[in-house]
């Protein structure tokens, strides 16, 4: 039995956490509640904690507190969407809980997920219960009493396996607290993915670490993420940093660990070796990479390979970083804005619309914070808005501005593409930032939005029976309609669209998989069902054929 947590432990224990929470990401992702392809919290949180993971392991001190701190460092740098924003909350609480410790009791611990849960809660502006948020906090609280009314010693396996436990009975009561959960009979899946990672510690205590999938199991084999070791590595060799996975072959020579690392050391250095079973993973510098990658083909054959020149990787990014630096110092401006969206046409709008900043991503894939820094960090302004353009963005982007608290940032808390092209459009750079702020914000809230996608399962939400495959028509957060015609679709939605009183102007931005014949549908019914001008732009978003705006 375990009584303490060290560093060397809490790694280990969150690399299985972080294991199993990818295993796990895509059940987590279909627990979303709107059916649609960019279900996305599970992916969000693997990312987020795989984020922070990277930072915790490269700490080489045995400190639980110098980990606990990389990690959560890590965490809110990579973290995506609101439930990873949340977890990197969560794990800055524990981390706060525990600093200047070298190891943590089991009693320090529960104190410290309970303080997590009061810095996740405080970070939100309007807590919601039914979510992450209530199973963190009534999961740590429980788990807690367990610790302080036991009449023993109460050891990290049993600590771990109550808090798991507790987490999930909360879980379970998700769609109680949520109607929407409970309509479409899911439990949350923020709530979820915090329990899979618990799980995780508890199988690692246990004694059954999880480690993550092979690629049979359809695990992502990038190379760029070969492993986490590497990180440690100053990158001031010369030579080629080459990277490689191996899926061995009972075929071919047999593999010895000992003897693949000997060869492998004797025609390199930064040497990092992974060897799960079935797959081997390298990382290593050499000046002869034809030799690394004849050494790695005799056991079997590659899936993935990377190849970089070291020196020729550090001048360019020696020149692109006096360019940067140059185009800072003279680029001196009043206000900046930042935005988020997907799509050629989209990026080519928001620049035209004087953005200086656009960070690739929006519904399908939601930008760190991580992200908006580096955006933040590039940019010479007095001032800088950022118009994130999605519900699940903007507290990515609040982290970001919270992390500059001696920059003025504002993040105008656009939840969909029309609003902050709505927002946009009222930017003046003569203004002053306060009146740009009102004019903007009046602008988007005015914005009713809609959008046409298709659904990736059954479900019925909102009275709407929805079937894998149906178009579907959304505005509000709301399916207002679905069927197999997808005119149909779009004549139900603009009906709910042009309901907007004293409305003018509908903004249809078309995507992947419009055309020709569905945009004039759409402009000859609306302007015939209703007093407003139609303005059509080329977005070529992904999974969305059709985002609507009317204002």
């Amino acid at each position: 039995m375990l009584y303490e947590l060290n560093g060397l432990l809490f790694k280990e224990i969150l690399k299985s956490g972080e294991a199993n929470l990818s295993n796990h990401q895509k059940e987590i992702n279909a627990l979303n509640v709107f059916p649609v392809p960019d279900g996305d919290t599970g992916t969000n949180m693997s990312m987020t904690f795989t984020n922070g993971l990277k930072e915790a392991i490269t700490v080489s001190s045995s400190s639980v507190s110098e980990v606990a701190r990389a990690l959560s460092k890590g965490l809110l740098m990579g973290a995506r969407g609101n439930s990873g924003v949340i977890t990197s909350q969560i794990f800055r609480g524990f981390y706060q809980a525990i600093d200047g410790k070298e190891v943590v009791t089991v009693e320090e611990i529960a104190k410290a997920f309970e303080n997590g849960a009061r810095v996740a809660y405080k970070a939100i502006m309007k807590p919601v219960e039914g979510t992450i948020l209530t199973v963190i906090k009534e999961g740590s609280w429980y788990a807690n009493q367990y610790v302080e009314k036991a009449d023993h010693r109460v050891s990290l396996e049993e600590y771990f396996d109550n808090l798991a436990s507790c987490m999930s009975t909360s879980l379970d009561g998700t769609p109680e607290l949520l109607p929407v959960l409970k309509e479409v009979g899911v439990v949350d899946s923020g709530g979820k993915g915090l329990l899979t990672i618990i799980e995780g510690f508890r199988d690692c205590l246990n004694g059954n670490p999880v480690v993550s999938k092979t690629v049979d199991e359809n695990v992502d084999t990038s190379v760029e993420d070969l492993h986490f070791a590497a990180l440690e590595i100053e990158n001031d060799e010369f030579g080629y940093c080459t990277e490689f996975i191996v899926k061995l072959d009972k075929n071919k020579e047999r593999f010895n660990e000992v003897a693949f690392r000997s060869k492998l050391s004797a025609i390199g250095q930064s040497l990092v070796v992974v060897n799960d079973g079935e797959l081997v993973k390298v990382h290593v510098h050499t000046l002869t990479p034809g030799d690394a990658l004849n050494i790695g083909q005799k056991y079997g054959e590659f899936l993935k390979l990377k190849i970089e020149n070291m020196q020729e990787q550090r001048r360019v990014i020696g020149e692109n970083a006096e360019a940067a630096e140059k185009k800072k110092a003279a680029e001196k401006k009043n206000i900046a804005i930042i935005t988020v969206c997907a799509g050629e046409g989209l990026h080519k709008l928001f620049k035209e619309c004087r953005a200086d900043a656009i960070i690739s991503g929006g519904q399908t894939m939601n930008p760190s914070t991580s992200d908006f820094q580096k955006e933040i960090e590039n940019l010479n302004a007095d001032h800088i808005i950022i118009i994130p353009n999605n519900s699940n963005i903007i507290m990515a982007a609040q982290q970001a501005r919270n992390l500059n608290p001696d920059k003025d940032i504002r993040v105008l808390e656009t939840k969909s593409i029309p609003e902050g092209i709505s927002a946009l459009t009222m930017f003046n750079p003569e203004m002053d930032i306060d009146d740009n702020i009102e004019e903007m914000s009046q602008a988007y809230h005015n914005v009713l939005s809609g959008s046409i996608t298709y659904a990736v399962k059954d479900t019925s939400l909102n009275g709407v029976a929805v079937k894998e495959g149906d178009f579907i028509g959304m505005t509000r957060k709301a399916i207002v309609a679905s069927g197999t015609d997808r005119q149909q679709v779009i004549k139900e939605l603009l009906d709910e669209l042009l309901k907007k009183e004293d409305a003018s102007l509908l903004t249809v931005i078309a995507g992947e998989g419009s055309s020709k014949e569905d945009d004039d549908f759409i402009t000859q019914y609306a302007e015939s069902n209703g007093d407003v001008e139609v303005d059509f732009v080329e977005g070529d978003q992904p999974v969305y054929t059709y985002l609507f705006g009317i204002e």
